[in-house]
């Protein structure tokens, strides 16, 4: 029989007192997930303290995500791996960072470990909110074959098995076939085929793997409405303003890892290589720009990358002190075929906006050593060194061109304690985030070549520094507190949209996190998580300084029965506060409570029911707000601001039976 990797189901304070750098750093179980009722496959994240996930168009695209102080858009400034495997994709057609997790598969996550804040060596690009690292079963509690049946025509099957080989290996098999129509007047019918196969040895610590994954996804997209469409009675608020909006896309990736444990020496490595395609159609503005064949566009990205990592930890003696060092080395290339921004209609092309080549590189080397200078001090001091190099051959010339650039990151942690069950932190650390590529060598506007445009740094530098305390003040309660801020040189932002660069202005951003966890008895558990943060652009500005869309308030409350009898369950509040719109804050969005509830029955020893009531009170709110110009058909005035909203969906219901063998 192979070793498994044992699988911790407590992941709170005390489990970290000792062990962790920061107070906003944490892992996330199997056993935690097993309960939470999800609407979407990226909502796992939202188990990252302060971390909602929404959507603003169809549930094939990335979905929007809020953490500390931003709308992180699709995904830039909070970086995700899969197995080591990183999701983010620079210089995307519809925008830099883009992180679709839509392939994910919630019962194959193991764990999640997250970190927030610019203060890990080991995180480069898109990580000065924070990171997470899912990592993917090696091995199954029983195969096993699900069925699910709900509101709006949802139907999912998923099936999934693993088998031990003679020679000690296991192979993990899983396939997802899933189709949704959702509350919209114009049916969604998002198809999503999704499987991966597995083979691994040993441990996560001591052994391989490699994995073969692939995903399709095609859906008709509802997009945000204009308030006033809807205020008119011109279409209802699940009602659609273009229904040829959506889209489609696939990614296949392979991708292995590598560990071996030598006594206190402790080495890994990964490398994948991901071919991926998407074509998004949308009309957030309708017919402002073409009242003759309206504003419906498509963004196209055809791209391979692949990449690896390699990193080693060991006993080193410095300054008379025995520490932990760690060092490694990170690569990415992203070959983008085509990256393009086509007008269309009813999907169909009618010119080229602007279409273009990218061939971009990256290498990161960091190191970071850890010592005990006392029974109540300790450090970790890292130091992180990347290289960008840029290649851009736009169907502008003008346009095309070469860059390079490099940025070092220095980070420092201080951990006092542990004192009577509890640590005080200080984290500092400087950060980046790249800029797309296009933007670097950009020269003059795709839509009007006659006017001219200003390049944009290829990196961007941010700061940040917190304050943490963590604590088990009684048995199974687990909490933390971080106040942290992070400036960021500039809010600098690629519009896939209409293939420019938007001049952006340096910010500041800071906040409070209060975290919760307790278990009072073996099967119930209790959650609770807030986050007040505050974003302000650094700059004056007869405009003013808030930062459109930045979060301000979120909170989460759960309880989670896990094995009462043939019972078990999930109930969870999420609360998204109002924010501001517009850089003068006369207009703010509204505020949305969601209320999930996931209920299971055990049948039989490997059979099982569960119910998922998701929007329990039908709230009717919004999943996403905006404040931007549009025209509707037929309005005489050329464009009107309007807030743009794209609704949650009210309540459904899922029902699934699954069967274990």
């Amino acid at each position: 029989m192979p070793t498994l990797d044992v699988i911790e189901v407590k992941a709170g304070a005390q489990d970290l007192i000792g062990v962790a750098d920061a107070a906003s750093v944490g892992t996330v179980t199997a056993k935690q997930l097993e309960n939470r009722p999800l609407l979407r496959p990226a909502e796992v994240l939202e188990t990252v303290p302060g971390l909602i996930v929404t959507q603003h168009a169809g549930d094939g695209k990335a979905n929007q995500y809020f953490l500390r102080g931003f709308n992180l858009d699709h995904g830039t400034d909070f970086s995700v791996a899969i197995d080591g495997m990183p999701i983010n994709l620079p210089t995307h057609a519809h925008g830099h960072g883009y992180l679709d997790l839509n392939f994910l598969i919630p019962e194959l996550v193991e764990r999640i470990q997250y970190k927030k804040g610019p203060y890990a060596a080991e995180d480069g690009d898109f990580s000065s909110a924070g990171s997470a690292r899912i990592d993917y079963r090696r091995a199954l509690p029983e195969d096993y074959v699900s069925i699910g049946l709900g509101s709006n025509g949802y139907r999912r099957l998923l099936t999934a098995a693993d088998k031990e080989t003679a020679g000690g290996g296991r192979w993990l098999g899983a396939v997802e076939v899933f189709h949704n129509d959702g509350p919209w007047e114009v049916p969604e019918h998002y198809k999503r085929l999704n499987g991966v196969l597995r083979y691994s040895e040993g441990t996560r610590n001591n052994g391989h793997s490699v994995a073969f994954m692939a995903y399709d996804g095609d859906w008709t997209s509802t997009d945000q409405l204009a308030r006033r469409a809807v205020d008119q009675g011109l279409v209802n608020r699940y009602g659609s303003l273009d229904p040829t909006a959506g889209g489609n896309t696939r990614r296949l990736s392979l991708s292995g890892q590598w560990a071996r444990q030598d006594g206190a020496v402790q080495t890994r490595a990964n490398a994948y290589l991901v071919d991926y395609r998407l074509n998004l159609f949308s009309n957030f503005t309708y017919a402002m720009d073409d009242p003759v064949n309206g504003d419906q566009f498509e963004q196209a990205d055809r791209r391979r990358y692949g990449g690896f990592g390699w990193s080693r930890s060991q006993p080193v003696q410095w300054l008379g002190k025995e520490g932990d060092f760690t060092w490694g080395v990170q690569g990415r290339q992203d070959d983008i075929d085509n990256v393009g921004l086509y007008r269309t209609a009813a999907r169909q092309r009618l010119s080229t906006v602007r279409s273009d080549s990218v061939n971009q590189g990256s290498l990161g080397l960091y190191g970071q050593w850890g010592a005990q200078w006392t029974d109540w001090l300790r450090s970790v001091a890292g130091l992180r060194h990347d290289r960008y190099r840029f290649k851009v051959d736009s169907s502008l010339a003008a346009n095309s061109g070469k860059e390079n650039d490099g940025i070092t990151s220095p980070k420092l942690s201080l951990i006092f304690g542990p004192f009577a069950n509890q640590e005080f932190y200080y984290n500092w650390g400087q950060g980046f985030h790249s800029n797309d590529a296009r933007g670097t060598t950009i020269r003059v506007d795709p839509s009007n070549p006659g006017d001219p445009m200003s390049r944009v740094p290829a990196l961007v530098k941010s700061r940040g520094q917190e304050m943490g305390w963590r604590s088990a003040p009684a048995p199974g309660w687990n909490t933390s507190v971080a106040l942290w801020r992070l400036d960021l040189d500039s809010e600098l932002l690629f519009v896939g949209d209409a293939g420019t660069t938007e001049a952006g202005r340096p910010s500041h951003r800071q906040g409070v996190e209060w975290s919760n966890y307790w278990t009072p008895r073996d099967w119930l558990t209790l959650d609770a998580d807030i986050a007040l943060s505050k974003a302000r652009f650094r700059d004056d500005s007869s405009v003013g300084n808030h930062v459109p869309g930045a979060v301000e308030r979120t909170a989460s409350v759960g309880v989670a029965v896990h094995d009462l009898g043939p019972w078990r369950g999930g109930l969870r509040l999420r609360y998204l506060g109002p924010r501001a719109l517009i850089e003068n804050n006369s207009v703010r969005s509204g505020s949305s409570v969601m209320v999930n509830l996931n209920v299971g029955y055990k049948l039989a020893a490997k059979s099982q029911l569960t119910l998922e009531v998701l929007n329990l009170f039908n709230r009717k709110a919004s999943d996403i707000d905006y404040y931007y110009e549009s025209r509707l058909r037929g309005e005489a005035a050329a464009k009107t601001w309007d807030v743009h909203s794209h609704p949650a969906e009210p309540r459904i219901w899922r029902l699934t039976y699954t069967q274990g063998f």
